[in-house]
């Protein structure tokens, strides 16, 4: 992870209170502004404008039982598509040839197609939020993990940044020596933010990425990371050192992948009195109905505008930085944009594609701005709709061969606008979101942790 320069630390201090804040906390106007030359926003419709005659009466709180049912699909197919991601590494593992690390590596990129619907359920539940770290985060110092290229520049003052837990059995941070000999589940969680430094991430998606791909070390030119299956190779033909313990690492960091799923599947089922203990979904469902829609909203917003248009778009855009690109090892990130995207409008509309081809659909928030107001549930479909063909746009271009590291380099007129038409997008459509909220009467957007 390079150390950001100056455009990035600004922009970085730009996102930040946009996830802080969202939709409508109360931030300062120059908060609000960012992204950069984003969309002017769009007028609250009047709370007043008729409905259509014949909109039938909904219940808000069968918007809010769907909700939660959606978000039991999303994460159950996120979890049965992490199984099937830890049958083809334990194949990997066995056989570590090029064409079980290809078929691993084709695993991680099914496992993100759900798993990135579900962060539209961040920011507004707390319980997601505080668990999203160990299964999500990123950007992280790679250098704590494994081996990395020579000029490799990571993040300042970071005590873990050199650590190399595969090659090392020890590390000492101040004071206090850690022993690394047993790599554990319960080890690799430890170490996340090691030092307190947030570039330090042991765990998750990101950290079984980089030991299928490592280091993408092209720049801003055409490639992916091209880590030899050679490297997981026990004995004389073995590349990259301690193969043994770096197989060993990939499969415990998976299991706990699984385990950590596991958990918030449980949290979202339906409540049974036999279980002895409420688990999260029964708590949101006994909450005032306004907190229920606001929770909804919040997530849409926050994922919308301060996560994804923010941090995740427009700092890797305006620093040209591919280390601020998300899904940076493997170049998927346009894929993982487009189903941030989609997620967020599955929550709106009230229905879910599963990956079996079933479809979870029920009471929408769509239905209840409509029976209020039709204008305004028009727009934020409108505004949805053409968010995902910004999103689109880049997923096409990444198909055709100009994958998103490419897209914000520096010089790349046309790569840099398909960026900039996503940022844009995702901004007018947050503005049609808040504009939703307000006919719904719901204010107070502020994220779940603050």
């Amino acid at each position: 992870m390079k150390q950001p320069n100056a455009n990035t630390a600004a922009f970085l201090l730009v996102s930040g209170l946009l996830a802080s804040c969202l939709v409508l906390s109360g931030c300062d106007k120059k908060a609000e502004q960012a992204p950069a030359n984003a969309a002017a926003p769009v007028a609250t419709p009047a709370v007043e404008a008729p409905a259509a005659a014949s909109a039938p009466a909904i219940d808000p709180k069968a918007v809010i039982n769907n909700y939660a049912d959606i978000a039991l699909a999303t994460f159950s197919d996120s979890l049965n598509e992490a199984l099937k991601l830890q049958v083809a590494i334990d194949a990997f593992v066995k056989n570590p040839d090029a064409v079980h690390l290809q078929a691993a590596r084709t695993a991680w990129i099914a496992a993100r197609t759900p798993y990135m619907q579900t962060e539209a359920f961040r920011f507004g539940n707390k319980v997601v939020d505080d668990w999203e770290g160990q299964v999500n985060a990123w950007p992280l110092d790679e250098g704590l993990i494994d081996y990395v290229a020579t000029d490799y520049q990571h993040a300042l003052g970071n005590p873990g940044a050199t650590a190399n837990i595969i090659a090392n059995t020890t590390l000492t941070v101040g004071e206090q020596k850690r022993d690394f000999t047993q790599i554990t589940p319960e080890l690799l969680a430890s170490l996340n933010e090691l030092g307190g430094s947030e570039a330090n991430v042991a765990t998750g998606y990101h950290a079984i990425e980089f030991l299928l791909w490592g280091q993408d070390l092209n720049g801003t030119n055409a490639g992916a990371g091209n880590r030899p299956a050679t490297d997981f190779v026990v004995g004389k033909d073995c590349t990259g050192g301690h193969c043994e313990r770096r197989a060993q690492y990939l499969t415990v960091v998976t299991a706990l992948l699984i385990s950590d799923l596991q958990g918030m599947v449980a949290e979202w089922q339906p409540n049974t009195e036999s279980s002895g203990k409420e688990n999260y979904r029964a708590q949101l469902e006994k909450e005032p109905v306004e907190q229920g829609l606001r929770t909804m909203l919040v997530g849409m917003g926050s994922l919308s505008l301060g996560e994804l248009a923010g941090q995740r778009m427009q700092v890797a855009l305006e620093a040209n930085s591919t280390e601020d690109e998300h899904d940076c090892f493997s170049d998927n990130t346009h894929a993982s944009h487009f189903y941030d995207g989609k997620g967020i409008q599955n929550i709106y509309l009230g229905e879910y594609a599963r990956t079996d081809g079933s479809v979870v659909k029920g009471p929408s928030l769509s239905s209840l701005v409509a029976a209020k107001n039709v204008a305004a549930d028009t727009e934020v479909k409108n505004q949805l709709a053409n968010t995902e063909k910004q999103l689109q746009a880049m997923v096409d271009s990444a198909n055709n061969g100009q994958h998103f590291d490419q897209l914000i380099a520096s010089g790349n007129t046309a790569g840099n606008a398909l960026v900039k038409n996503s940022i844009d997008a995702l901004t007018a459509q947050t503005n049609a979101i808040e504009a939703a909220a307000a006919v719904l009467g719901i204010t107070e957007l502020k994220s779940a942790g603050e």
